[in-house]
Formats: structure tokens, sequence, C-alpha cells
């Protein structure tokens, strides 16, 4: 896959691609529906096919105040997205003049005359153009001028525990991640949400009380709800090299303000590998997935309550991931 930045690159790619627009922030199942179906028209077509993105979010351009943590972060989106086969990734930089257009505008004055794609498929919650006032209905109506065919492709899927038909997007996502339904929210995603960070130096008290812990610090994601969860750790030596596969290693993760033995309460995440022997994690990065929520978090009143807990929580968590 090509990685497009640039106006001038832009205007060297191909024009009739078919091709798709959104934040497609988590590539969920909902947006990996949408890249499957631009790669079954390209193929019929014997065309490419391009996904056009924004970095940063939109949101933190238009109202920086209320911007929301990220659920991928663009190293992590662009694996993704080529992982399905997609042949360009436009990443549109600096795009304020852009996402101030009129949706005409930006369909005649950008998107016609820099790609003039052949088609264009999107979710049914499209939206685009100065304050998101352009949807699904204004890309059909606009279309015919533009020359080019507009195809719908479904959000939705069908939860396997709950049999109920369960819609796909970023915000039900964040929502579920908030509440701790880490279950859900994978399920939507297609995998588990996996947060990412460089390793800190802890406290020490797990390694203390014999289940050490490496501590990261998050780099502008959603992170959980407070708690403790079962899930799997991946450790690289850079960024790119835990976004997305690697080995998975089992561990009970926590996330929570220490508020036994620190009465500075900082948010804390920590992860305690199920292993005997664990290498030293210091300076790496890790990436963290949530596979399932085992409690809240709790006072303890003594070293040795934490110490009790924690042994019942591995012993959980050994039984869901082995």
């Amino acid at each position: 896959m090509q990685v497009v930045e640039t106006e001038h690159q832009i205007a060297q790619l191909p024009k009739g691609m078919v091709i798709t627009i959104g934040n497609f922030d988590g590539v969920h199942r909902g947006h990996q529906a949408v890249l499957c179906a631009i790669k079954n028209i390209a193929a019929q077509r014997k065309t490419q096919t391009a996904v056009l993105t924004f970095d940063p979010h939109p949101a933190a351009l238009l109202k920086p105040e209320a911007a929301v943590g990220i659920l991928t972060p663009t190293a992590m989106k662009k694996l993704l997205i080529e992982s399905l086969g997609i042949d360009y990734l436009i990443v549109l930089k600096d795009s304020l003049k852009l996402l101030n257009l009129s949706p005409e505008a930006f369909i005649h004055e950008f998107l016609v005359a820099s790609l003039a794609p052949s088609v264009v498929v999107e979710g049914a919650d499209f939206n685009f153009g100065y304050g998101r006032s352009g949807n699904l209905d204004t890309l059909r109506q606009i279309a015919p001028a533009a020359r080019f065919e507009v195809v719908e492709v479904p959000f939705e899927f069908r939860d396997k525990t709950s049999r109920q038909l369960e819609k796909c997007s970023s915000t039900a996502i964040r929502q579920l991640l908030e509440e701790g339904d880490v279950r859900l929210a994978s399920q939507i995603l297609g995998r588990p949400y996996r947060l990412v960070g460089k390793t800190i130096p802890g406290r020490g008290v797990g390694r203390q009380i014999g289940f050490p812990t490496a501590n990261i610090e998050p780099i502008g994601q959603t992170v959980p709800a407070e708690g403790v969860y079962a899930g799997y750790v991946v450790v690289g030596d850079r960024l790119d090299e835990v976004v997305f596969g690697g080995l998975r290693r089992p561990a009970a993760i926590s996330i929570g303000r220490a508020k036994t033995f620190d009465a500075g309460h900082p948010l804390l995440l920590e992860a305690h590998l199920l292993e005997n022997k664990v290498e030293s994690l210091a300076a790496k990065w890790l990436g963290l997935d949530f596979m399932r929520f085992l409690r809240h978090q709790q006072r303890f009143e003594s070293k040795d309550q934490l110490k009790a807990q924690i042994a019942r929580d591995v012993e959980r968590a050994e039984r869901i991931l082995f």
C-alpha cells in the first residue's frame, strides 16, 4: 500500500479509482466491510482502491476542547488498512480548509478535481463538508453531475452472545470501553482493543509482593474503564512493532488510581505477564489487548490483602486465557 500525504502526490494518483472517505478510527467491522466492498468493486472494474482519511481527527481541529481519545493511532490505522489489501491511503494533513468547504465544494473542488473517482463507497452514517452538513443523500444528489456512482454498505452485525443487531461505530466502541465492556467492543472491532504505550518506571509495589508489573504511558488513545482485565501483551522495541499483530503473551491488566498506597491517586496502567520469567521491559513499547473485565478497582488496607486479591485475579485470568 502506498501512503500519500502531499498535494503533489495526490495529483499523481490514477483517476477513476474506487474510493471511500472517512476517519476510520478503529478500523472496525463496519469499516472493514466498506474496505472489502471497494476491493470487490475495483476488481470488477479493473481499477485500484483508495482510502481518504484525516490526520489529526477533524474534531481535534474543529473542536479541540471536546476532542475524544482515539481508538487507533495513525501508525496502527495504516497497518490495519494495509492488511486489508488497499492500494492507496491518502492522509489529509492540516485539512482545516477542506473541512470548511461546503459539501458541494468538497466534492467538486477537491474530490473530483484531484481524484475523479468512478465509485464512492460509504456507510449509512457518512457525513462530510462544513459542519458535517453533507450526508449520504447529499452525496447521491451530487454524484451524477460529478460522474461517479455511490454505493452504501451497512454498518451492522449480530452479537454472537445476545443475538441482537449491533451498529458498528467508533462512538459506540468508545462508550463500551469507558463502561469496561471490552467483550462487546472487541466484537464491533473484529479484534481485541489494543492500547499502546511505552513503559515507564512504576512504584515497585507489584514486585515487592511477588507480582511484578510493567507500567505504560498511553499515546492519546481511549483508555478503558478503571478495573482489572484478562488480556494479552505484545512487546516491541518500536511503536510500529506493537500497533498490530505480534506475539501475544497472556497477562492480567490493571487500570486504576493506586488508592491503597498513593494519596495522589495517579491513573496507572499496569500489566502483569503470566509467565515464570519475564525479561526486562524497561524502555520497551507494549500493546495491551483487553479480553475480559474481571473486577472493579477497590481499596486494600494492607499489602497482604492486595497480594491475595491479585492472586485471585491471576487465577481467573489464567482460566480465561489458557
